[in-house]
């Protein structure tokens, strides 16, 4: 087998030393060496089909130069799209990420590593309780990893980056109230976490501020389309058809629930948006998949990645950063509609 070439090998090559290679090959010449002399060692470097050793270097560095992204499931597209745009931010500064799903939100969340300090340089956690990941990041320790929260409450000792669901959700309440609609229900999600608090507080407040506005919430436990079809089978069953005291709009914690929700209304011979009006929240791709297309709102599941990114890198830096809140944005689709008595 053929030896691997050294840093040394180039410095001989290029005619220069090789702490020059390292200076060229790290990005740091600008101002310290000729741009001449920086393009004569890359070449060489490329010529020779040098590559650095790169557990060598981050070794030295007591960096791994990777970073962990704790998720409560691979199964949400939201959660992809919260990789794609961590993983973009990471590769522009030399990182990596893994992805770690940790499905049981009461925690505690274990490391797959044997020693998180030395296997990885942060974490971002989406969507869960920081407690929940203490053992993870080893808060307890001197040895701790740097921490960045997703999608999660901002009273908690580790920085974050979110986005307004509040804001989302009183989006949507106007959008149907502004159609007309006064009695609503709510299929909320059956986790006790920060970003599903939210979602529901401001959606009974919202109601609440209308004239002759009412709600009704039921919980379904599994983010599933089965769940969630079966939980509103049940209430649509219960409430009947038609009827003074059955909801013109159903509105949903996230998009999977709704598409749940559109198979028990029409088990009920119910027309979306004829009898009853359904929204969702997220905008993944299922939103425009069913039929009619989903009233919803968009998050900006990849921003919030990048800023994350963003945020643990500063952290890596000895800086300091500041709390994010990102807005998301009413998209309104066939699924909602005036309720019959307002078209009558």
């Amino acid at each position: 087998m053929p030896r691997r070439p050294t840093s040394r090998d180039v410095a001989v090559a290029a005619g220069v030393s090789q702490s020059t290679v390292s200076i060229v090959l790290t990005g740091k010449w600008p101002g310290r060496v000729s741009p001449h002399t920086a393009q004569t060692v890359r070449e060489a470097a490329t010529r020779l089909g040098y590559r650095p050793n790169l557990a060598a270097r981050n070794l030295r560095l007591g960096q791994t130069r990777t970073v962990l992204l704790v998720v409560p499931t691979l199964a949400n597209p939201f959660f992809g799209a919260v990789y794609t745009g961590a993983a973009r931010v990471a590769a522009e500064h030399g990182f990596g990420v893994v992805v770690y799903p940790w499905p049981d939100g009461h925690g505690p969340a274990r490391s797959p590593f044997s020693a998180p300090h030395e296997a990885i340089d942060g974490v971002l956690a989406s969507s869960m309780a920081t407690e929940v990941l203490a053992d993870l990041v080893g808060q307890d320790t001197d040895m701790g990893v740097p921490l960045v929260m997703l999608d999660s409450d901002p009273a908690g000792a580790a920085p974050t980056v979110n986005v307004d669901v509040a804001d989302g959700m009183r989006a949507l309440v106007g959008h149907l109230a502004g159609l007309g609609h006064r009695r609503f229900w709510h299929l909320a999600a059956d986790i006790d976490a920060w970003t599903f608090r939210v979602r529901g507080r401001a959606l009974a407040d919202a109601v609440t501020a209308l004239p002759d506005g009412a709600t009704l919430v039921r919980r379904t436990a599994p983010i599933t389309v089965e769940g969630a079809r079966a939980a509103t089978r049940v209430w649509l069953r219960e409430a009947g058809r038609v009827g003074s005291d059955r909801a013109t709009a159903l509105l949903c914690d996230d998009d999977v629930m709704a598409a749940g929700a559109y198979k028990a209304a029409r088990d009920t011979g119910l027309d979306i948006p004829g009898d009853l009006s359904i929204t969702g929240f997220d905008d993944i791709l299922l939103a425009e998949a069913v039929e009619p297309e989903l009233t919803t709102v968009r998050l900006p599941a990849q921003g919030l990645g990048e800023r994350a990114m963003s945020a643990l890198l500063e952290i890596l830096d000895k800086g300091r950063p500041r709390g994010l809140s990102l807005a998301g944005e009413l998209v309104v689709r066939a699924s909602t509609a005036p309720p019959r008595a307002v078209r009558d």
